[in-house]
């Protein structure tokens, strides 16, 4: 049994406890929460240097104990291709929140408070990537519930109480159908363990119960991905959020419901798989040119936002993500898992650099800002500039391969889906790309590019400080590496994806 992940996820838990007890000044609580996300993230590098890339396919690290015996609940972790890269991209972005905190932190004097619901909130979502029994999995998923609450409650904008209200009711309400999904599955095959159930691929689950399992979760895990058009909560949740609710929201909380129906839902009930799959690669692709619209409107609009902004695209960039989920390929999903992966790096990457915007500027109006940031602040301009670019999916960075390889998956689906079906909803997604293209090429003409307006003119605004850059650079650097070597990725994942199929 190995003490790797237990210390993965009794590093952040005892870091928030920490900062929830003990009266701390802000900066010795910046300075424990870099050094506790610090730690945590060292201990991803050690499960990633351990871990036998030869055989991705099998739960490494594992631990596995009784709990609950009288319904078989076991404590069991383990972490595979699937989720490693998933557990360094959380680990990586909570140590950067951390850091960029170093500069920037909203209302001084509630500095721990708000650090230590980042690090419960890590506990959650690292918990829900290594969990390997269901009833595990469901209470990390909830976890993470109540800290990006209140961070969007007590940190976040003027609207923050509705966003915030939200968010916890659609969130509620997708993880309540999701475990009663859990309950189908297990009312059938009589046990939560998710190793024994993806290795039993369905058999013994009648078919009206594996697609009633799979609408349950696909509506369950649909609501924290998000699809359409269970959307709604995002945009509102994302414009009013602190950033570093931002980064992490969109960096790894959506990441949850993509990856339990990776995880869950396509290995455990795969033939209510292959029958919504037509179904859930329609909403996909609505989703995708959905935003894309939006995105358009928001760049257009007299008073847009660019968070707002941002928050659309999520939706789009997830789409891309479902998509290749649907085709139910080894080549669809491994561009959902990378796509995963790039959206986390790129989008997390472009709500710092709107946090720092906004930081200096006290708007993220696109009106108000007017233009001119590559001239007023060239270094937060520069990245802004990079990171649009990369979101947009230019071939050479990450972006480009999560897209790339879920409409080649679209292309040629699972011999039991329809394949001009799929080649259509291919073709609708690549109207998407060329639309994304548009609304971030619109939004640069109006706030990195022109000249700098009156009222900003004279301004003494700051260009990056050194937390921000400590923040920013990891995040730039990668999104290159991806998109130069996407087996940096797939690689990892490669064996564990073809592993589902077999």
């Amino acid at each position: 049994m190995s003490a790797t992940l237990p210390l993965l996820l009794g590093v952040p838990t005892t870091g928030a406890a920490a900062l929830a007890v003990v009266p701390l000044s802000d900066r010795a609580a910046k300075a424990l929460g870099v050094v506790a996300t610090g730690a945590t993230f060292l201990v991803a590098v050690v499960a990633a240097t351990r871990f036998d890339y030869g055989a991705a396919a099998r739960l490494q690290d594992t631990v596995d104990a009784r709990w609950l015996p009288a319904i078989d609940v076991r404590f069991h972790l383990g972490v595979d291709g699937i989720s490693l890269p998933l557990v360094a991209l959380t680990a990586l972005l909570t140590l950067l929140c951390a850091v960029w905190t170093c500069g920037s932190v909203p209302e001084p004097g509630r500095v721990r408070q708000l650090l230590a619901l980042v690090l419960l909130l890590e506990v959650g979502v690292l918990g829900t990537f290594v969990a390997a029994d269901l009833v595990l999995f469901f209470l990390f998923f909830e976890v993470v519930l109540i800290p990006m609450y209140f961070l969007i409650a007590a940190w976040g904008g003027p609207g923050r109480g509705p966003a915030a209200t939200k968010f916890i009711l659609f969130t509620l309400l997708g993880s309540a159908l999701m475990l009663v999904g859990f309950l189908v599955i297990y009312a059938a095959a009589g046990t939560f363990d998710m190793v024994a159930l993806a290795d039993r691929h369905g058999r013994g689950i009648g078919a009206g119960t594996q697609l009633l399992a799979f609408v349950l979760l696909l509506v369950g895990f649909g609501v924290k991905s998000p699809m359409w058009p269970l959307h709604t909560w995002l945009p509102d949740a994302h414009t009013e959020a602190p950033t570093v609710g931002s980064v992490l929201l969109a960096g790894v909380l959506l990441k949850m419901g993509t990856y339990g129906l990776v995880r869950v839902a396509i290995a455990d009930v795969p033939d209510g798989a292959r029958r919504a799959a037509p179904a859930m690669g329609v909403l996909a692709v609505i989703g995708i040119v959905y935003a894309a619209l939006a995105c358009l409107g928001v760049a257009r609009s007299r008073h847009g936002d660019l968070k707002r902004l941002i928050a659309f695209s999520s939706v789009g960039h997830m789409g891309f993500v479902l998509l290749g989920i649907a085709t139910l390929t080894p080549i669809g999903i491994q561009g959902a898992l990378i796509g995963n992966i790039a959206h986390g790096v790129i989008t997390g990457l472009l709500f710092f650099l709107v946090g720092g915007v906004k930081d200096r500027f006290h708007t993220s109006d696109i009106e108000e800002l007017g233009g001119g940031l590559l001239a007023k602040v060239p270094v937060l301009g520069g990245l802004t500039l990079f990171a649009a670019i990369a979101s947009l999916g230019l071939p050479g960075l990450a972006g480009f391969w999560g897209e790339m390889l879920a409409m080649l998956g679209a292309y040629s689906p699972a011999a039991a889906l329809s394949r001009p079906f799929f080649v259509v909803l291919m073709a609708v997604a690549g109207l998407g790309t060329v639309l994304t293209a548009v609304y971030f090429l619109a939004m640069l003409r109006r706030v990195t590019f022109g000249v700098v307006v009156g009222r900003w003119r004279d301004a003494p605004l700051p260009d990056a400080v050194a937390a921000d850059l400590a923040a920013w650079i990891p995040l730039t650097l990668l999104a290159l590496a991806i998109g130069l070597w996407p087996r940096l990725v797939l690689g990892i994942s490669d064996a564990a994806v073809t592993g589902l199929f077999r």
